[in-house]
């Protein structure tokens, strides 16, 4: 039989076509909308959802169908607040010392495939030494198994403040670093740090605008940065297409940034009433962390856990955090889902739904929140937080309603990340 090239290049078309995956779901959580569907079939082609089909259909001899039926699915979830480079132990303050840049990269390898596997198939890291910036591409480029990764790259502090890399250190090797390391100490330091970060390839701008609970110093809520040096790096972050996250536990540094122009306040532990209006006059999201903080108050009473300069801040800010988002959420105050995670094992990111509820937030919100609310921050809400033709097929599923029962999404059961099965 003689064939056209024509002929044969549409036969070789068809051979390497990729094969479509049939999700038959017993449940589907529509996020968008709200609801909670029964008996649907989606068909993912390559690295997006394809449709979206009433019932159980199956695929075609080629295709992959997959049955979950008993299950209930969920778009890929996204955690705001993550360190992927770092886990929570008691030797971690010797570690920064010990610990070379390999090190920390190779066990950031694993933090990342356990953060998947959880089925937090995005998430935003704030904050590490710079390898957060080299594992993003080395999950973009299919090398590593790994969420997508929206990367701060090394968190901006003032001299002394929160994220100064040199806190604790001897004097002899403390130095004095600049907007380089991420420190600032002026509206030019500010410009200079947030164009290094755009320099190194990060995605967003982080900064720490209070004192805080794990650094070596003594304040956990203290305002660290004028206002004018905050509306310095959230202009200079507009110009370059990033949003900017405060960490925040005091209330007037909470105010200095959401006047400055920050997108999220993280923690949030001391906000008042009036800090919640003006988060909502300024369009700003609170991400709560609660796991996080319960984290630190069980570690504060292991005796050496932490060292002593923490051990107070810890007790004092931890035990705060859920009754604040209770407080920020019944008021109107926005929610963006993130966790912290680092600060606690990776992994168990999925508890802070159960606290959320807990605290009087309705599951579906919590869940829209991981979801929608967060895809929105990202400026990805076209592509990512909902099971809907068009958008990348980040896809999990768990084996409970969570709207029932909200502990279920501690148990993430099957994992598709851009169209590929992680988890199954």
């Amino acid at each position: 039989m003689k064939y056209t090239f024509i002929t044969l290049i549409m036969l070789v078309c068809t051979t390497i076509q990729a094969q479509d995956i049939y999700l038959q779901c017993g449940k589907l959580i529509d996020t968008k909308s709200g609801k909670v569907l029964a008996e649907k079939t989606i068909v993912v082609s390559g690295n997006k959802i394809l449709k979206i089909e009433d019932g159980y259909v199956a695929g075609k001899k080629d295709d992959t169908t997959i049955d979950l039926k008993d299950k209930t699915v969920i778009p890929g979830l996204i955690d705001m607040h993550v360190h992927i480079e770092s886990e929570s132990n008691p030797k971690a303050y010797l570690e920064r010392y010990t610990n070379n840049e390999a090190d920390v990269a190779f066990k950031s390898v694993g933090f990342a495939k356990t953060s998947l596997m959880a089925g937090f198939t995005t998430v935003r890291d704030l904050g590490g030494s710079g390898v957060n910036i080299a594992l993003k591409k080395a999950i973009a480029q299919g090398k590593i198994d790994g969420p997508r990764v929206f990367t701060a790259g090394k968190s901006l502090a003032t001299t002394g403040g929160h994220a100064d890399p040199t806190n604790g250190s001897r004097k002899d090797i403390m130095g004095d670093p600049g907007p380089k390391d991420g420190v600032v100490n002026s509206v030019e330091d500010a410009k200079k740090a947030v164009r290094q970060r755009y320099k190194n390839g990060a995605d967003l701008i982080k900064i720490t605008a209070t004192g805080g609970v794990l650094s070596v110093a003594k304040s956990g809520s203290n305002p660290q940065f004028t206002i004018e040096e905050i509306k310095a790096i959230c202009k200079t972050a507009k110009d370059y297409g990033f949003h900017v996250a405060a960490h925040a536990h005091g209330d007037e540094g909470m105010q200095r940034a959401i006047l400055g122009g920050v997108k999220t306040i993280e923690h949030g532990t001391l906000m008042s009433e009036k800090t919640m209006d003006l988060m909502k006059q300024y369009d700003a999201y609170l991400v709560p962390t609660i796991t996080a903080g319960k984290e630190v108050t069980e570690k504060a009473a292991i005796d050496g856990y932490y060292p002593a300069i923490i051990v107070p801040k810890a007790l004092e800010i931890g035990p705060k955090i859920q009754n604040t988002f209770k407080k920020a959420y019944d008021r109107g105050v926005g929610i963006a889902f993130g966790t912290d995670a680092g600060v606690f094992q990776h992994g168990q990111n999925g508890k802070e739904f159960g606290y959320m509820v807990e605290a009087g937030m309705p599951a579906m919100a919590a869940i829209q929140s991981a979801t929608i609310t967060n895809a929105k921050i990202l400026n990805m809400e076209n592509q990512l937080g909902q099971i809907t033709a068009g958008f990348l097929a980040d896809i999990v599923a768990v084996n409970d309603d969570p709207t029932q029962k909200i502990n279920t999404m501690e148990n993430v059961v099957f994992v598709m990340k851009d169209g590929k099965v992680y988890k199954q």
